[in-house]
């Protein structure tokens, strides 16, 4: 009687051995409630992605990851071996202006642009506009640098042409597009910071270019990925001038009704301005049949 006792005390004690084996506390896994029961066949936690990873989508909406999406970069053969490379820009909401600045920075006023939109990566490069247009306007020669001595009116021909030829309908960026996509979430007088000190690592300008423009892409980008904003070429924007913020669009829209119809805005420093004229927030503006050797300018892509 007293073996019989032991197996069968000794039978409990096996069975609750491996009871406790099999109940494992799903405290073992982040995040799962004390005492549910861990599934050792089932496999760990998958990372969920949000819409919000996806220009325009509804926060907090789930993403299906079989349905294609845009990439976060996209390149556009132009032919010949030249092609154009596209960085996809998300949405937000940012303070436009800068209450440091000139008169027409004033007043910041909040933009919110609902959908993302691709911007170039870099400024549109000699070969890219001689692929496009079958010409090279440019003073300073080189294939790989950007662009220059081109007015908005060529621009305007440049976009109309590269639409065309890639069957996508591309244009200049919006004012407030590309100061949001210069400020890459900053909200400093630069992309990196107020300093003027640390410029040169972003931009060429004055008394650091050697009084002419460079290869795109050889400074570091701003933390969207995009080069130059802070100067190489200064870049011919979709709107028209005015003298202030006030009365401005607050979707990110290009604002070209009102104000001086005879000027066109130019955002971005170059090789020939200083430093508080490269700033994300100054605004410049030109004749739209002017430019020079400092003016260029950068596509952007909203059909997608």
């Amino acid at each position: 009687m007293a073996a019989s006792s032991r197996g069968i005390i000794g039978g409990f004690a096996i069975l609750a051995i491996v009871l406790t084996g099999l109940a494992c506390s799903s405290q073992d896994e982040p995040g799962a409630k004390e005492g549910a029961v861990k599934d050792a066949a089932r496999p760990g936690p998958k990372p969920q992605v949000t819409a919000q990873d996806e220009p325009g989508a509804k926060e907090g909406a789930v993403q299906d990851p079989t349905r294609p999406g845009p990439k976060p970069q996209m390149t556009v053969d132009l032919g010949g071996g030249v092609t154009m490379e596209l960085i996809l820009i998300p949405p937000g909401t940012f303070d436009m202006g800068s209450d440091k600045g000139q008169g027409g920075e004033k007043p910041v006023h909040k933009v919110t642009l609902k959908k993302g939109f691709y911007i170039g990566k870099y400024e549109v490069t000699q070969e890219q506009w001689q692929a496009v247009m079958g010409a090279n306007p440019s003073h300073f020669k080189d294939p790989k640098k950007p662009v220059e001595q081109v007015t908005w009116n060529a621009c305007r021909d440049f976009v109309a042409k590269l639409s065309e030829k890639t069957g996508r309908k591309f244009s200049l960026p919006s004012e407030a597009e590309w100061e949001y996509a210069c400020r890459a979430g900053s909200t400093t007088e630069f992309c990196y910071g107020d300093a003027e000190a640390g410029l040169g690592e972003y931009a060429w300008y004055s008394g650091k270019s050697g009084n002419m423009t460079h290869l795109v892409g050889q400074k570091k980008p701003n933390q969207f990925g995009l080069f130059d904003m802070h100067g190489n070429v200064s870049e011919w924007c979709e709107d028209v001038s005015h003298d202030s913020y006030e009365g401005a669009p607050t979707d990110g829209s290009a604002w070209v009704e009102g104000g001086n119809q005879g000027l066109r805005v130019v955002r971005g420093g170059s090789w020939s301005r200083a430093p508080t004229y490269c700033r994300s927030a100054i605004r410049l503006r030109n004749d739209p049949a002017g430019g020079g050797d400092f003016y260029g300018c950068r596509v952007v892509l909203r059909d997608f």
